[in-house]
């Protein structure tokens, strides 16, 4: 079997890449190790910037979130027991965000993959790739006890943090930058109208909450927990207390519980790898770096990443020219750290750290009350939270 270009993962990274590569002309063929419900089974992200809504607009796959997603134009900061609104329109010159969750976004893809008629080979078992310092690169895999192999131009390395792709290229050729938080997210998912109309974030003394939203019936809620908290120590009403006992007065007096319908608690971590390009190897979204959730920079980093490896591919797939190819890494690279500084930065201002104490509360509330109060800092983190353009700094 040959195609020019093989993607490995069917997330929304892969799928993206495959619909804008199929609107170019270029051959795809995706491979995912999972089932399509267990993909669409992942509870993720769920706030996306307009570089984003525009790259999926180009792909093609932009009905069903203009229609269902909700467009917000700012957001709370809560400290100090108040909530202080972050106008990101007024401050960004007309920009918004969109609440649309990363399963619907996954399912749109999926469906116009399969509309298209378009190969996505699921459940392949024992992926491997190679060759892809030579220009005759090839993936083998297992599929229903038999072996398979595709040749190929280019591979695509959408395959997540755990994939294999970053695992198979010698440890001498990348660098890795990691830190680790000492605490993680418990989630709770919950068919219960939101909160606020927009999303709150809180920074208390008590830690971290988020409250989030996937629809006007369907509610995302976080709580900063130490890494050493399971799951089963966390029951519905133990986690709503405490949900309470962090944020302000009205937003308590509004708050509606139910049962959740999905619960977890996840680490946080900045990592990024150098270079994202290896031969005729292309690593993008979760597989080249993770960012906190604080900044909701994950997904939308990722959807930056295909757009700039698309219009790589299809430069050297259809005009036969390397130039996109060789400044891949590069591109992204620039931006995805922007990125990773925001969101460390955003992480570091609205969570307790062990280490801190009472003065590291201090500081963090002193920094929130000039961010309300100093135009320029609420621009900053307005102008940071929306998204940067793509050619920013170009």
């Amino acid at each position: 079997m040959r195609t020019q270009v093989v993607i490995v993962g069917a997330g929304p990274s892969g799928l993206l890449l495959g619909q804008l590569l199929h609107k170019a002309g270029v051959d795809a063929v995706i491979l995912e190790r999972q089932s399509p419900d267990y993909v669409l089974g992942r509870i993720r992200a769920g706030v996306l910037e307009q570089v984003t809504l525009d790259v999926l607009a180009q792909a093609g796959v932009d009905q069903r979130m203009n229609a269902e997603g909700l467009v917000h134009t700012g957001f709370d900061l809560l400290f100090k027991g108040e909530r202080h609104r972050i106008d990101l329109a007024a401050l960004t010159g007309g920009q918004k965000v969109m609440v649309y969750g990363q399963t619907e976004v996954t399912r749109d893809l999926m469906d116009a993959r399969q509309a298209a008629g378009l190969t996505t080979i699921y459940e392949a078992d024992d992926v491997q790739i190679h060759g892809f310092d030579t220009d005759k690169p090839s993936v083998s895999f297992s599929k229903d006890g038999k072996k398979h192999t595709i040749e190929c131009d280019f591979i695509a390395g959408c395959d997540g943090f755990h994939g294999v792709c970053r695992a198979s290229v010698p440890k001498k050729s990348i660098k890795e930058f990691e830190k680790v938080y000492p605490f993680g997210w418990l989630g709770v998912l919950s068919d219960t109208p939101p909160v606020h109309e927009e999303l709150i974030y809180a920074n208390s003394t008590r830690g971290f909450a988020l409250c989030s939203q996937r629809s006007l019936t369907r509610s995302r809620y976080y709580l900063q927990v130490p890494l050493t908290d399971k799951i089963e120590q966390w029951s519905d009403d133990a986690f709503w207390a405490e949900l309470r006992n962090r944020l302000d007065p009205e937003a308590r007096e509004s708050l509606v519980t139910g049962p959740s319908i999905e619960k977890s608690i996840a680490p946080l971590r900045s990592f990024v790898t150098e270079p994202m390009r290896f031969g005729t190897l292309f690593l993008a979204g979760d597989a080249a770096h993770i960012v906190p959730p604080t900044g909701a920079k994950g997904l939308n980093l990722a959807a930056t990443d295909v757009k700039y490896l698309s219009d790589a591919l299809i430069e050297a797939c259809v005009e036969k020219s390397h130039a996109g190819i060789d400044h891949y890494s590069t591109r992204c690279l620039a931006r995805i750290w922007r990125a990773e500084r925001f969101s460390w930065w955003f992480t570091s201002l609205m969570h307790s750290f062990p280490d801190q104490g009472e003065i590291g509360q201090k500081f963090q509330e002193a920094e929130l009350d000039y961010l309300i109060h100093s135009e320029a800092g609420s621009r900053t983190m307005a102008e940071n939270y929306v998204g940067l353009p793509l050619n920013f700094g170009e």
